[in-house]
């Protein structure tokens, strides 16, 4: 297999977003900065990224005219979420470059290959089987243990399409309410925190790992990050190192994000890889204001063939989602010192909808 085609853009050039949420918003403003033009492609007509680029296609990703006419008007095409149709990546990338390439969401859109894939790296993830029936996950439940946690394998975000399995459950039940064919049961892992590293790895194979961040969920929705983690230098050094190899064995061009458990053992601490994000990742907002190069600058750097930038974290940050009707509360927010304010542009709040977040900078330490 060919590795990705070399892209070297100039200010001036295009880039082509395919989603038109909050990340495609901030990468487009990362790109700006840079004399980057973006196109978005998205099907839905308010969405928050339109907003902040001068050209957009509103379009279904089926549909193949509307595809072709962006791939023509752009110099290479990257995505804010991973869920985008096989067909629809593979068209464009018979026009443009697509970074990350589609071998890549192959492994990542599916929960089974991409815990095989990190389970052949030699890297540590929860105990895992395949379920296509009532009866298979009945037969994991028995091979993996009980609490777990059972996932469908495609097409799953912020807690959708999975459910938590107990000792007084019934797993037909279960099975039948999550409607699917296609799942993995995973052991629940006793986790004391969970972490994540961003990482971005250019076209020459570079990779420039951010600090580890420490992340809280509310009803399995990132509400709190904050950077530095609060774990040992060792435990950060090896989740950084682990981000890395995963990033090269892609060999991956972009931001990927690599979210993590850290478990108490009797030898220490160790970690254990739960997801990988293809793409720039909110559990990273933090590095907007927090450090000296964004996440969304990071990617846009990569995609474009450019030099990759050392981030260095001007000091301890904190970054909080604004989800739902938190959004009234912007106002507050802003007489806090240190704090900076993201508002997306997104309408009417929902229950469980991230309508924004706040970083909060505090002084670096001795400082």
């Amino acid at each position: 297999m060919t590795g990705p085609r070399q892209v070297k853009l100039k200010p001036g050039d295009t880039i082509g977003i395919l989603g038109g949420g909050q990340l495609g918003r901030m990468l487009a403003m990362a790109a700006a900065r840079l004399g980057l033009r973006c196109q978005v492609f998205a099907p839905d007509p308010d969405s928050p990224a339109f907003e902040v680029v001068m050209n957009a296609t509103c379009a279904e990703y089926a549909d193949v005219e509307a595809l072709e006419l962006f791939a023509s008007d752009v110099d290479v095409i990257t995505y804010e979420f991973e869920n985008i149709p096989s067909a629809a990546t593979m068209i464009l990338g018979a026009r443009r470059p697509v970074l990350p390439e589609q071998k890549i969401l192959e492994t990542t859109q599916d929960r089974l290959a991409e815990k095989d894939f990190v389970t052949r790296l030699g890297i540590g993830t929860a105990d895992y089987a395949d379920v296509t029936s009532a009866a298979s996950l009945r037969e994991a439940i028995t091979r993996v243990g009980l609490p777990a946690v059972i996932k469908t394998r495609r097409f799953g975000y912020d807690g959708k399409g999975q459910a938590m399995i107990r000792e007084s459950d019934d797993p037909d039940q279960i099975w039948s309410d999550l409607g699917t064919k296609s799942a993995i049961l995973e052991a629940f892992v006793p986790f004391e925190r969970e972490i994540s590293v961003i990482a971005a790895r250019s076209a020459d194979g570079h990779v420039e790992c951010y600090d580890v961040t420490e992340n809280e969920h509310r009803d399995h929705i990132l509400k709190v990050s904050r950077a530095p983690a609060a774990i040992p230098d060792s435990l950060a050094a090896e989740a950084r190192a682990i981000a890395e190899k995963i990033a090269t064995a892609l060999d991956y061009i972009g931001v990927l994000a690599v979210e993590m458990f850290v478990l108490t053992g009797p030898d220490g601490p160790k970690v254990l890889v739960n997801e990988i994000a293809p793409r720039v990742h909110n559990s990273g907002h933090w590095t907007l204001d927090g450090a000296s190069i964004s996440q969304f600058e990071q990617h846009i750097r990569a995609i474009a063939g450019w030099t990759l930038g050392k981030p260095v974290r001007h000091g301890p940050v904190t970054m909080t989602n604004l989800i739902g009707d938190e959004i009234v509360t912007y106002e507050k927010w802003m007489s806090v010192p240190g704090a900076t304010v993201h508002l997306y542009g997104k309408g009417a709040p929902r229950p469980g909808r991230k309508m924004g977040h706040v970083t909060q900078v505090g002084p670096a330490k001795g400082g």
